[in-house]
């Protein structure tokens, strides 16, 4: 990872007792992050803030697959960086997304990729589920955690007996359950997409969605379509 970020705390042990302990943690870690940002954030600025990156550097394949919806040929390409526990982006996916994949996605105009950047162990946690969920499940879990966003993520106490719920409805079971919470390997990876999201994109709130390499400003469907307008 790189300097100044440090790890995501173990899930395998945080998730068992503490977590209120290690959602401190993690948000003290996001929240104090200042790493230099790369030559590619700094193409564009506007008050100090990254507003265009280049579209070559932003698709570079990561160390998961993108998370893809709609024509690898289409003439747009939205990049969303979202944290699971976020109310905004469950707002979005939930009120936003149907339309603009129904009027965009579906009929070849756009394709939407989503990235993880996970605000807390949490967020991490349900990522990952979803990417053990395997080809074709990834998204719709994360559109039913999005959906009952309010059911898992803000509960009192541990979080897992609920979040097993949704994973069940996926196909998990206990076991495939608890052996993706404590898949080391894939936590590093979601961590460094996230990095990678924050020190070369200037990626440092969800969440952050990127046209055609552009940054949006805005989460609302209008805002999507001034954009896609700017690239006609």
């Amino acid at each position: 990872m790189t300097p100044g970020l440090v790890r995501f705390l173990p899930l395998a042990h945080r998730m068992v007792a503490g977590l209120l302990v290690a959602l401190a943690v993690a948000s003290a870690w996001f929240m104090s992050s200042s790493t230099e940002q790369t030559a590619a954030a700094k193409t564009a600025r506007k008050g100090g803030r990254v507003t265009e990156v280049p579209v070559e550097k932003l698709m570079e394949a990561g160390p998961l697959p993108d998370l893809v919806v709609g024509d690898a040929k289409a003439p747009v390409t939205i990049v969303e960086y979202a944290s699971m526990t976020c109310g905004h982006c469950a707002n979005f996916h939930t009120k936003v997304f149907p339309t603009l994949k129904e009027k965009y996605v579906d009929t070849g105009k756009v394709r939407f990729i989503m990235r993880e950047f996970p605000l807390d162990n949490l967020a991490a946690a349900a990522s990952m589920l979803a990417r053990c969920a395997g080809e074709g499940k990834a998204l719709p879990l994360i559109s039913a955690l999005f959906a009952k966003q309010d059911d898992w993520a803000f509960v009192k106490g541990d979080p897992r007996p609920e979040l097993l719920k949704f994973a069940k409805q996926a196909g998990f079971t206990q076991e495939s359950f608890e052996k993706c919470l404590t898949d080391q390997k894939l936590l590093d990876d979601i961590s460094s997409i996230r990095s990678r999201a924050a020190d070369t994109f200037g990626v440092n709130a969800t969440p952050t969605f990127f046209v055609n390499g552009k940054k949006l400003n805005g989460v609302g469907l209008e805002d999507f379509e001034k954009a896609f307008e700017s690239k006609s």
